[in-house]
């Protein structure tokens, strides 16, 4: 059942050629981090490219609730008046980030040193995931989280009145968990410390370094050592987003595995903490190029181009690149299935806490559409059936996933039956232009009757 009202399925058949040049959403990481940071600058920041899918529109009310003034000016242009370091207030209501767990624990991190409580809720999908990961670190700043067991939410955040900076170590790798920590440390005195043994994506730390903050980087013999020098004056912005690696993912695989296939897509962020997936695809053989590399706003963009590409073969991905790719297994496990040979996705175990289970979503719909697939605790494995080998003819469960349901309306642009995902409606929250984008590129989907 759909937490924005009745589920919407939908059906994708076997594409034709697919081609012309797909826009895609701004990033979504990067407009999370922009409407926060903004929020907590002094003065106006502008915003030009925000992603207006559903998680960041619900972290942009939040930010309001909390004091700021955010305005949208249309087409993507967005305006934040901060109220500074220490300067957010009580919020009147709960805080409902809706499916984002991103929002949420980037929020909690920001408002962890501020002394007032603060209620968080979310759909059946973020209620369900655990966030002792995040308020175990804030509670060391003084924080104290009560709520349901095992740390979830609805929950209940009381801010430290007298915060203390931190050292943290993240015991695996998230980029929200240091994301939350150094948004905490912000209006803690002092320098607050966070090492991270394998990096993560680092738009918090550019971005804080743009707004002003005092932040270092060092690589030692522990891992990634960041210093942010607590309570500074953060200065308005203008940022420029740019667009989703993770939603050009879509496009760019479902252009590699729909035969006579050939698609641009635009201004993509290369991030090398978010361009993993790319990577990879390029070493199974992908027919993948980066043209016009350039650097916009502090991040290196590029535009794609993707052609089908039948001479993919499986490949072992290192598991020390899941952390730039956490967010593109889904899609990558629909390439494998169209690959030659054995995908092995090893050090994955963050699969399972996500917005589903990730890996066994993927392996249900993946296994009733006939692609063979093993699984562990923190790997699987995809047995590819070659191009044009995978059957479809299935519904599946997208789980309230947005990831999950366009991953497998991708497999069954290239399957030889029609797939169904049982609930599209998700897709809203990160991807609101999907049906429309991937229709004009040349994809066949409709509502299934009754």
């Amino acid at each position: 059942m759909s937490a924005h009202g009745t589920p919407e399925p939908l059906m994708s058949r076997k594409a034709g050629a697919l081609s012309g040049t797909a826009e895609v959403p701004g990033d979504k990481s990067i407009s999370h981090r922009a409407l926060i940071l903004g929020a907590m600058a002094v003065g106006e920041t502008r915003i030009t490219g925000l992603l207006e899918g559903q998680d960041v529109l619900d972290t942009g009310r939040a930010m309001q609730a909390l004091g700021a003034e955010v305005v949208n000016h249309g087409q993507g242009s967005w305006s934040v008046h901060g109220v500074g370091v220490g300067g957010f207030s009580e919020p009147d209501q709960v805080i409902d980030c809706g499916n984002s767990g991103t929002g949420v624990r980037l929020i909690m991190g920001a408002v962890a040193t501020h002394g007032f409580a603060t209620t968080f809720t979310g759909d059946a999908s973020l209620t369900s995931r655990p966030m002792a990961r995040v308020t175990d670190p804030l509670a060391l700043f003084g924080a104290q989280a009560v709520g349901r067991a095992g740390g979830r939410l609805p929950l209940t955040l009381v801010g430290a009145s007298d915060p203390v900076p931190v050292r943290y170590a993240t015991p695996v790798p998230s980029a929200q968990v240091k994301s939350a920590v150094l948004l905490a440390g912000l209006n803690a005195p002092g320098e607050t410390v966070v090492v991270e043994r394998e990096a993560t994506r680092d738009h918090s730390e550019r971005m804080l370094a743009g707004f002003g903050a005092t932040i270092s980087t060092e690589v030692t013999d522990e891992g990634r050592v960041i210093t942010l020098t607590g309570r500074p004056e953060l200065q308005p912005q203008e940022i420029a987003v740019p667009r989703d690696p993770s939603s050009a993912a879509f496009p760019v695989c479902a252009a590699l595995i729909t035969e006579g296939s050939d698609v641009l897509i635009p201004n993509i962020g290369l991030n090398p903490t978010r361009a993993g997936l790319f990577e990879t695809l390029r070493e199974m053989g992908a027919d993948l190029t980066y043209e016009d590399p350039r650097d916009e706003g502090g991040e290196p963009v590029a535009d794609l181009r993707a052609r089908f590409s039948p001479e993919m073969k499986g490949i072992r991905v290192p598991p020390e690149r899941a952390a730039s790719m956490i967010d593109e297994y889904p899609i990558l496990s629909v390439v494998a299935a169209f690959a030659e040979g054995v995908t092995d996705m090893p050090g994955v175990a963050e699969l399972r806490v996500k917005e589903s289970d990730r890996i066994d979503a993927m392996a249900q719909g993946l296994r009733a559409a006939g692609v063979t697939v093993e699984e562990g605790d923190d790997w699987w494995r995809v047995h590819g059936r070659g191009p044009g080998g995978v059957e479809g003819g299935v519904t599946v469960a997208a789980r309230l996933d947005h990831r999950i349901a366009m991953s497998f309306l991708c497999l069954g642009m290239a399957s030889k039956q029609p797939v169904t995902v049982d609930d599209a409606s998700p897709i809203a929250t990160s991807f609101p232009i999907f049906e429309p984008l991937m229709t004009t590129l040349g994809a066949s989907f409709s509502r299934p009757e009754g």
